[in-house]
């Protein structure tokens, strides 16, 4: 018996390595879609993310291929506002992106009413950067104060409404 298990053991040993070293792994396919296979609409949407494609994962290719196709239908400063997100985006490092993700993850985690404080606050904050609004312009001349010397034209009783009796 103990012979037995021994020579499995050796054999083990042996036949291992041999085994391993004779199994090719399969060359990992690239993620799909790749840039080249998007319609020239999609690249043109898709442009800011470009320069990162490759490094996109399928699922995160699915999901901006996704975008893409809703992207016509969209209104036109929904548009603007995708085309600023993904040139923002397009412009930070990894480590920046991850932070990003991470602080989504966090707010998610969030009560709505905990979410809802912080958009209340956003908005407080992006009001306060925006700058003032400036006053319509009164198209009659103010009227010029009356010197000293002058006296008024009328009397306070002359020029007050008539009274209902």
């Amino acid at each position: 018996m103990a012979k037995t298990l021994v020579a499995l053991i050796v054999w083990l040993l042996v036949a291992f390595p041999v085994i391993a070293a004779q199994s090719n792994p399969l060359p990992k396919k690239a993620p799909r879609p790749a840039w080249s296979e998007l319609t020239p609409v999609q690249q043109k949407i898709l442009a800011p993310l470009q320069a990162d494609w490759d490094s996109l994962d399928a699922t995160r290719r699915k999901k901006w291929v996704a975008i893409a196709n809703r992207y016509p239908t969209m209104k036109p400063k929904a548009q603007q506002r995708l085309q600023k997100r993904m040139t923002d985006w397009a412009k930070l490092t990894p480590a920046q992106r991850e932070a990003a993700r991470e602080r989504y993850r966090q707010i998610r985690k969030l009560s709505a009413q905990k979410r809802q404080e912080m958009r209340d606050q956003w908005q407080q904050y992006q009001d306060s950067l925006a700058p003032p609004a400036e006053a319509p312009a009164d198209p009659s001349p103010a009227p010029e104060p009356a010197t000293p010397s002058e006296e008024p034209s009328a009397t306070a009783a002359e020029s007050a409404p008539p009274t209902v009796q």
